[in-house]
């Protein structure tokens, strides 16, 4: 077979197993506090497979675009949790969100920045307000307790009772998306609650009481409406709502 006869046999092949390529459009709501008064809508024509994730698609625009836009991301493998927007309207992680379940060939994909958060600029928002809450809740291991000579022990039906909340990455796709941490920025929201549940329900820790404490005030749980926004947000799968009724139930018998 000469050379020609063998680029002609195989270029079909390859033709063949190429992935098809996706004409799409990504509009993102852009906002420069150096020139801007307010956010506005910015389009770009992107190219991607169907099997490529919204980030891929956002450095796609930050790199060969527009280098000025602006977004936090990090590990790109949903770990970290520092990529959370409002993609096609509904929080997200877009490490973890691919093209073909947000848009089809020629469709649109909306990013915006989390709300309730001040937006820095484009996608970035300010998560100290959202850190700060977390931090109410004493999140760390407390026991004053002699230690023991080997680690302290745990049954496995224990270690289950927290097994949900010790999955949070601290995103913020779920309190970002609680209409009640929207309107009152002094309620600790989702995350925070969900974290203050990891520690009241590990057998190990003694600070029960004063978590229990904290989610009593008028910052705490009983601020929550239980509308299931932050459970449909969480890209882990956690079901916030359900720990957070079972935080509200830990404070009603403490106090019988």
């Amino acid at each position: 077979m000469t050379q020609m006869q063998h680029e002609t046999s195989t270029a079909p092949a390859a033709a063949k197993g190429a992935l098809p390529m996706l004409h799409i459009k990504v509009k993102i709501l852009r906002f420069d506090p150096e020139k801007d008064r307010k956010a506005h809508w910015e389009t770009y024509a992107i190219e991607a497979q169907a099997g490529d994730r919204v980030l891929d698609v956002i450095n796609e625009v930050k790199w060969y675009q527009d280098h000025s836009l602006t977004f936090r991301r990090s590990c790109m493998h949903g770990i970290c949790g520092s990529d959370a927007m409002l993609i096609n309207g509904r929080n997200r992680l877009a490490c973890k969100t691919l093209v073909r379940d947000v848009a089809k060939d020629g469709g649109t994909i909306t990013v915006e920045p989390i709300r309730g958060l001040k937006v820095e600029k484009d996608l970035l928002v300010d998560m100290e307000p959202f850190f700060d809450s977390y931090k109410a809740i004493m999140p760390y291991f407390i026991n004053e307790s002699p230690a023991p000579a080997a680690e302290r022990i745990q049954s496995e039906e224990e270690a289950e009772r927290m097994a949900h909340s010790s999955n949070c990455i601290l995103c913020a796709c779920c309190t970002t998306s609680c209409p009640i941490f929207w309107v009152n920025g002094s309620y600790l929201g989702p995350a925070a609650i969900v974290q203050a549940h990891r520690f009241i329900f590990d057998s190990r820790d003694e600070a029960t009481q004063q978590r229990l404490n904290i989610m009593n005030q008028n910052t705490g749980v009983w601020r929550c409406r239980t509308a299931y926004n932050c459970t449909e947000a969480c890209p882990r799968d956690i079901p916030i709502t359900q720990l957070i009724e079972e935080v509200k139930r830990a404070v009603m018998y403490q106090q019988a």
